[in-house]
C-alpha cells in the first residue's frame, strides 16, 4: 500500500494542465461499444477508474490499441453479451454505462450490479425506468439481466436528473427505431460531450445542453475521432489547492466557458480568479472573507442539478470554507454521506458542525494542523489532501488508490507546482 507525505503550509506557484475529464471518458468509451468501426479517443485520463472501464469493454470484445499514452483507437467489431466480472463492475458506479450500448446493439447483457464512492445510496431506478421505456425487458436476481428484440423510441420523463441515467438512455436511442424524447435530461457537460461524440458518428441528438433531448434513432453508427475536454474538478481542486495555500497559480486549458456558477460560488467565499483566453490565472492575497447575504444571515452553499453547483465539489469547497473569515452553511441534499469526512477536517483543527447527514456549517478561518489521514472517497480525499496541503507539520495520506481514481499523477502535479509530497511505502 502506499501513501502521500506532505508537508504543509508552503504555497503553490506555477502552471498545470489539467487531464481529459473522467466523467466525460467514462460514458465515451462505453458509447464505443455502439459501433463496429474504429473510434479514436484522444485526452483519456490515466487513472483507475478508466482503466477498469477499459477492462470492462475489452471484456466485452472491444479491442484498445494505445496510439500513445493518452489516445486509444477502440474497435468493437464483435460485441459479447458475456458475463462480466463482478469484482470489477464493483469498483467503479460507471459500470453501469454498459447496459444502453449493449442492449441497443447485442440485444442483451447479463450485468453485475456497480460500485463507486461510498456516499449514500446512489439508486439505480432511474436507469432501468428509461431503458425499459425503450423496450427493454430487465429482470434483476443479484445481477441484472437486460434483452431486447429491438429497441423502438419513447417519450421519456426521467423521475431525476440523473447524469448517468440520462446518458445510458440517450445511447440506448440513438440506435432505437423512431424518434426519442427524453425529458428532465441532465445536462452536465460531460453530458453534452456524450451527445456531441455520439452525433460525430452519426447519430441525431437534438437539445444538447438543455433539459429536453431530441433523439432520432439510426440503424448503425460510422467511426470518428473526438479529443475529450479538461476535468473541471481537477480544475477548481488546483484552484482550491492555491487558495489555500496562499498561493498563486495559472490553469491551462481550464474549460472556464463550463465554470461561471462555481466562479459565482467562490466569489461567496473571497475566492477570486481572473480569465485569460482558455486559462484561469488565480492570483495571491485573495480576500477569504464570506460574502454575507443582504439581510445578515449566515449564507448557505447549496448543490443542484447543473447549470447549479455541483455535488462533487462540496468537499472542495467545505475545506477552502475553513481558511474563510466568516460562517458558511453547506447542504448537499443529494448523498446523505458526503459530509462524513469533516470529522477529518474537525480532527485538524477545523471548526465545523455538521447538522445533520446533508448540512454542515463551516466557522474560519482556522490554523490546519497536520494529521495521518485516510482517504474515504475520491473527492473527500482530494479535499483532505488540499488541507495537509495548508496545515502545519507533516501530514499522511493512506489509501491513496480512492484519490488516484480521479485524478491523473497529482501527487507529480502538485511538485511541479512547488509543494511538498512524496510517495511512500506503507
Amino acid at each position: 500500500m502506499e501513501e502521500f507525505v506532505i508537508e504543509g503550509g508552503i504555497p503553490l506557484k506555477g502552471e498545470v494542465t489539467p487531464s481529459g475529464n473522467k466523467n466525460a471518458a467514462l460514458p465515451l468509451l462505453a458509447a464505443c461499444l455502439l459501433t463496429e468501426e474504429p473510434v479514436v479517443l484522444r485526452n483519456i485520463p490515466q487513472i483507475r477508474d478508466v482503466f477498469a472501464m477499459r477492462r470492462l469493454i475489452e471484456n466485452l470484445g472491444a479491442q484498445v490499441e494505445e496510439l500513445d499514452a493518452s489516445a486509444w483507437r477502440l474497435t468493437t467489431r464483435n460485441l459479447s453479451a458475456s458475463h462480466l466480472d463482478p469484482d470489477l463492475c464493483r469498483r467503479i458506479r460507471a459500470s453501469i454505462l454498459i447496459a444502453g450500448p449493449v442492449v441497443a446493439r447485442a440485444g442483451e447483457i447479463h450485468l453485475p450490479p456497480p460500485g463507486g464512492d461510498v456516499i449514500g445510496r446512489r439508486r439505480l431506478d432511474t436507469h432501468i425506468l428509461a431503458l425499459r421505456a425503450l423496450g427493454a425487458d430487465i429482470s434483476y436476481d443479484r445481477e441484472f439481466y437486460m434483452k431486447s428484440n429491438g429497441l423502438r423510441g419513447s417519450d421519456i420523463l426521467l423521475d431525476e436528473a440523473s447524469v448517468t441515467a440520462t446518458e445510458n438512455a440517450v445511447m440506448a436511442a440513438v440506435l432505437a427505431k423512431g424518434e426519442t424524447r427524453i425529458r428532465n435530461a441532465a445536462s452536465e457537460p460531460h453530458v453534452q460531450e456524450l451527445c456531441n461524440f455520439l452525433n460525430l458518428l452519426g447519430a441525431q441528438i437534438e437539445g444538447i445542453g438543455s433539459n429536453t433531448l431530441h433523439i432520432k434513432g439510426v440503424e448503425r453508427l460510422r467511426g470518428g475521432d473526438y479529443t475529450i475536454g479538461p476535468d473541471l474538478l481537477e480544475v477548481v481542486s488546483y484552484i482550491g489547492a492555491a487558495v489555500v495555500t496562499r498561493g498563486s497559480i495559472r490553469v491551462r486549458n481550464a474549460g472556464v466557458p463550463h465554470l461561471e456558477m462555481v466562479k459565482q460560488v467562490f466569489h461567496r467565499l473571497g475566492v477570486h480568479w481572473n480569465i485569460e483566453g482558455e486559462d484561469i490565472f488565480v492570483p495571491s492575497g485573495q480576500s477569504l472573507k464570506v460574502l454575507s447575504d443582504l439581510d445578515g444571515a449566515v449564507p448557505e452553499i447549496k448543490t443542484n442539478v447543473w447549470p447549479a453547483f455541483p455535488t462533487d465539489l462540496t468537499s472542495i469547497a467545505i475545506t477552502v470554507a475553513t481558511q474563510v473569515s466568516g460562517s458558511m452553511l453547506f447542504h448537499d441534499w443529494m448523498f446523505s454521506g458526503r459530509m462524513y469526512f469533516t470529522d477529518k477536517l474537525v480532527g485538524m483543527g477545523a471548526r465545523i458542525i455538521l447538522c445533520d447527514p446533508y448540512r454542515c456549517l463551516v466557522q474560519g478561518p482556522t490554523q490546519l494542523y497536520a494529521e495521518k489521514l485516510e482517504s474515504p472517497d475520491i473527492r473527500a480525499g482530494m479535499a483532505l489532501l488540499l488541507a495537509a496541503l495548508a496545515a502545519e507539520g507533516t501530514s499522511t495520506i493512506r489509501n491513496i488508490v480512492q484519490i488516484e481514481r480521479g485524478y491523473e499523477k497529482v501527487d507529480e502535479k502538485l511538485r511541479l507546482l512547488g509543494a511538498h509530497i512524496t510517495r511512500e511505502t506503507e
